[in-house]
This record gives structure tokens, sequence and C-alpha cells, in this order.
């Protein structure tokens, strides 16, 4: 009569007609029931016993030793379905923290760049937190005014994580913040100053793990690009370290 609403909350056919069954009468041993609902014995007795773990179905046994099943009070649904959502909520969590590493090894097993694209402050967050699963030294361009203007709290945030998984990073800032980085180097993060005439952009890059990402740090503008190539890589890499050579 409810099999079809029943089997929505999560249960199979069988338990379902089970579950229907139980709700009509009040209470009924498991071979009655395999016959009322015309399933055999061994399957009616597994999904007893799943019906009974799940909080849907109480089982008796009797003096003269036999069993007997009843429902619960159909609110016992309701309930199943809320732990059902915080299941499926943990295991969403649980698949976004491990998507990445699922992309990349399809990419490279595949030979096929990957790229995502995110706006405003929390996808410049998600862009730069990605940095946080480097196996390798991060290697940054970024501009410090814009980062501090748009980004300072998150910023800040991501400094913290990032020396708590002691990932080392080499930063290219403009040279018109040197006093101010001077007390930021440390043994996780080293510094070189580029000329501001030839940074008038309000961007940043990080290099890192076959990956790299561009952000556009403009107020009215926030945007992030992720790409995932190690050709791309590691071209972006060599003209790092190349400038990086060169500088001071």
């Amino acid at each position: 009569m409810h099999e079809d609403i029943l089997q929505k909350s999560g249960l199979t056919s069988t338990q379902a007609a089970i579950l229907d069954y139980l709700l009509q009468v009040e209470e009924d041993k498991a071979s009655a029931i395999a016959q009322k609902i015309k399933r055999s014995r061994a399957i009616i007795y597994r999904d007893l016993e799943e019906l009974t773990n799940m909080g849907l179905v109480k089982k008796t046994e009797k003096n003269n030793r036999v069993t007997t099943f009843s429902a619960e009070h159909p609110s016992a649904l309701e309930k199943l379905m809320e732990q059902r959502e915080k299941t499926l909520e943990n295991d969403k969590k649980q698949l976004e923290g491990t998507l990445p590493d699922l992309i990349s090894a399809y990419n490279l097993a595949h030979n096929r760049p990957g790229v995502k694209f995110y706006e405003g402050k929390e996808g410049i967050k998600k862009v730069l937190y990605d940095t946080l699963n480097s196996r390798t030294e991060i290697l940054t361009i970024a501009d410090s005014r814009a980062v501090r203007e748009n980004l300072k709290k998150i910023n800040e945030e991501y400094v913290k994580k990032r020396k708590e998984k002691n990932i080392t990073k080499k930063l290219i800032v403009p040279d018109s913040v040197r006093q101010e980085f001077s007390s930021t180097q440390d043994e996780y993060t080293e510094i070189r100053f580029l000329k501001e005439k030839y940074y008038p952009f309000q961007t940043g890059m990080q290099i890192y793990d076959n990956k790299i990402s561009f952000q556009t740090l403009e107020k009215n503008n926030l945007l992030g690009v992720i790409i995932e190539d190690k050709n791309i890589y590691t071209t972006h890499k060599l003209l790092f370290e190349y400038i990086w050579n060169t500088l001071t």
C-alpha cells in the first residue's frame, strides 16, 4: 500500500514490503511474513535483521522460543532519513577533499590538462587553499598590495595553515614593499623583489605540484584559475626560476 514511498526513504523493495506489512499488523513471525509478501525465508530473515539495525523493526523473542517482529513507530523513518542526510553530507565533504587527487590521476593518465575556474573571494580562497595539498615547494609571484587590500584575512589564515603543513614557498613581490616584507622571510618563506615598473598589474600566480594557478585580484573582479598539466607546470617553473635567479 505504501511500498513506493517507503522505497523513496532508501529501503529496498523487499524491505519496503516487509515494513508496509508490519505497519498493518501488531506483530508476526518471519515465516508468515515471507508467505504474505511472497519472498523466500532467507531474504526475509536478512532484511528483517537489517530493518532491526535501522531501528524500523522491533524483534521480540518469546518464552516458547518463537521470534516475532513488529514495526516501530513510523516517526523512526524520519530519524533514519536525518541520519542518512548527515552521512551523505560527510561523504560529500570527503569526496570534495579527494576529488582533486582523482582529477589529477585522471588527467595524468589521459594526458589532458585540467582547468577549473572560480569567482569571488570564496573562489580565490579555494584556488589558494589548493596549494595546501602540494607535495612540492610553491613558487609564487603576487601583487602584495592587492592581496593586502582585497584578501588580507584569507591570506593570513592561508599563511598560518601553510606553515602548519611545513610547506615552503619562494615568493616574488614588487620591490616597493621591500621594507614591509623585511620580517616576513623565515624557514618557510623566501622572498625576492622585482622592480615595480615590471609589475603594474593586480594578479597572483602559484606554481606547484604539476599545477599552475592564476588569480585576478582587483576588488570587483576576483577570479581564479587552476590548470593541471605537467608540461605547462614545467614551463612556468623554468621561467620562474630564471627570473628568481636574476633577483636579490
